[in-house]
């Protein structure tokens, strides 16, 4: 099959490792110098080079805030049978956007990235595709995902928006508050330096990332569980309450419990 990947960034450039051996590839990439270590595939700057290709697929990869007009920009390029895909973590207005173009699509969203994950070892790394769409367009990246040993789930677009509310905006909030009250520590524990870690990875994301993140619609209502928390926990802390500090010890662990091993008090 021939590809072409929009992006050079570091997903782009992983789709195109993935993918090169086994189809014919090609980036487009605005900025040559992102295409310097791309290896074994064509390197495409101008919309002429990607007529005379003929992609089968293009899987966008560009920043998630140019994700639609990237689309639109090469759209006139492609011919009428070509599926045009995404890997955005954000899907707002794609849904819409797809439906309208009458082109066959594919929507998926690798829920791992360079930050945090071993690229070489992803079997506890998880990808949605979403359920509308091209059956054919689903298939290939089941079957390309299946191979990194991923844990794949189909959702609809709504589905996929309200997990990522509560996969991505709890922690990202968590870190932003972190964050917000940290002060240097020249000597710092372990937890410590762990949360710092953490801190370090999603303050380096995309701004634009971070921001529609918090602005979906679901993640509100996420946040405003985190408020209540907060409040309950800092009354038990002002009252100095041993027994209500207790209890709110045991349902916090009843509750991770399923996910993390707590060892018995």
């Amino acid at each position: 099959m021939k590809i072409l990947v929009m992006g050079a960034g570091k997903m782009g450039s992983f789709f195109l490792d993935l993918l090169s051996f086994d189809h014919e590839t090609a980036v487009f990439e605005k900025d040559p110098k992102r295409m310097r270590f791309t290896y074994n595939t064509q390197r495409f700057s101008t919309m002429d080079e990607i007529e005379k290709f003929k992609p089968e697929l293009v899987i966008n990869a560009v920043t998630v805030k140019y994700t639609i007009s990237a689309f639109e920009e090469i759209l006139p390029h492609l011919s009428k049978d070509c599926i045009i895909s995404d890997i955005a973590s954000i899907k707002t207005g794609l849904h819409e956007f797809y439906e309208n173009s009458g082109r066959r699509y594919v929507s998926t969203h690798p829920m791992f990235g360079p930050t945090f994950a071993n690229l070489n070892q992803l079997s506890e790394e998880n990808a949605i595709i979403i359920t509308e769409g091209d059956y054919m367009g689903r298939i290939f990246f089941k079957d390309l995902y299946s191979k990194l040993g991923l844990n794949i789930y189909e959702y609809s677009f709504d589905e996929h928006d309200k997990t990522v509310a509560y996969s991505l905006s709890i922690p990202f909030v968590s870190t932003f508050v972190f964050a917000a009250v940290m002060k240097h520590q020249d000597a710092p524990g372990t937890t410590f330096k762990r949360h710092m870690k953490i801190a370090q990875g999603v303050l380096n994301e995309d701004d634009y990332l971070l921001q529609e993140i918090l602005f979906n619609p679901y993640t509100s209502g996420q946040v405003e569980k985190i408020r209540k928390e907060l409040k309950d926990l800092l009354q038990i802390i002002d009252n100095k309450d041993a027994e209500g500090m207790k209890s709110y010890l045991t349902k916090i662990r009843k509750n991770v419990k399923d996910d993390i091993i707590i060892e018995k008090k």
